[in-house]
């Protein structure tokens, strides 16, 4: 009898394997889907991010498929001998400690690779952390963006700060307990005292959102320092704040100077006097006035 057909991957070339990303729990064993069991049960190798760690998984589900590790210092390298496999028709399933494989691991270079290869690729839906603190966050989540751990370098970690400042959507954050103080005040040094609600220990007993601000959170975690790996889910900056900072900029310009500047981006005298009555809230009759009245 040949191996049995994986459930849910249709049109697959018989002489080539696959690489399915099946995402496990992130602490609670029962969120595992009934489709990533029986696909980890039926492919012929199971690459993890932590062999010693996916082991415990393995055994609770009682499953015996061989492993291989996969992490983020031999991803280039070992993606390589994985999609030579594939290539010989071994059927690959990719697993992370924790979540959906890809997202803030080394999953997204074996992936690359295998499409550069031809190798097909199907992702196995499940938990994921950032999704589920986002969700439990109370925050809007019709727009959000997701930045992982903040870099270590500070130079790049930095930038990133930068280019936050004014997001307007909803921030997703990882971070571990002991650099959350520190990721926490360099936060709130860049961005000012938002709303933003910390999640940790998502799915599990002592799962918590602990809904706050930047100042409430340091000065709580004075107290009682933090436990457990964390999300920080963080409040967009809103459009209005935005308005009004443009707004206090274009008031400390002359007028003469605030027309110069869009005339000086190649936009005709006209548009450019109707824009500077728009950014100063004022009439367009006021800005043709003063320019006459100043011979400008």
């Amino acid at each position: 009898m040949g191996k049995k057909r994986i459930p849910g991957v249709n049109d697959v070339e018989e002489k080539k394997g696959m690489l399915y990303l099946c995402a496990t729990p992130i602490g609670n064993l029962d969120d595992i889907t009934l489709r990533v069991l029986n696909t980890l049960k039926e492919v012929d190798l199971i690459a993890a991010e932590d062999t010693r760690h996916s082991i415990k998984l393995l055994n609770h589900f009682e499953i015996k498929t061989p492993m291989t590790s996969y992490h983020e210092y031999n991803k280039v390298e070992k993606a390589k001998y994985l999609v030579q496999q594939m290539r010989e028709g071994v059927s690959i399933a990719l697993i992370t400690d924790a979540g959906t494989p890809g997202i803030s691991d080394p999953g997204e270079e074996l992936v690359r690779q295998c499409y550069e290869a031809g190798i097909g690729v199907t992702s196995l839906p499940g938990p994921a952390a950032c999704i589920t603190a986002l969700t439990l966050s109370g925050l809007a989540t019709r727009r959000f963006c997701f930045e992982a751990f903040l870099p270590t370098d500070k130079k790049e970690k930095q930038w990133i700060l930068e280019e936050l400042k004014d997001e307007t959507r909803t921030i997703v954050i990882y971070e571990a307990p002991h650099r959350m103080v520190r990721t926490l005040q360099e936060l709130y040094g860049s961005l000012g005292n938002r709303n933003i609600t910390i999640c940790r220990e998502l799915t599990k007993r002592y799962e918590t959102a602990f809904r706050t601000t930047f100042e409430d959170a340091l000065a709580a975690y004075e107290l009682e320092d933090p436990k457990g790996e964390c999300v920080i889910v963080i409040e967009g900056k809103s459009i209005q704040e935005i308005r009004d900072e443009e707004t206090r900029a274009f008031e400390e310009l002359s007028l003469e100077e605030h027309m110069k500047r869009y005339e000086g981006q190649g936009i005709d005298r006209k548009e450019a006097m109707r824009m500077v009555a728009k950014d100063r809230g004022i009439s367009k009759r006021e800005v043709y006035q003063y320019l006459i009245k100043n011979e400008l």
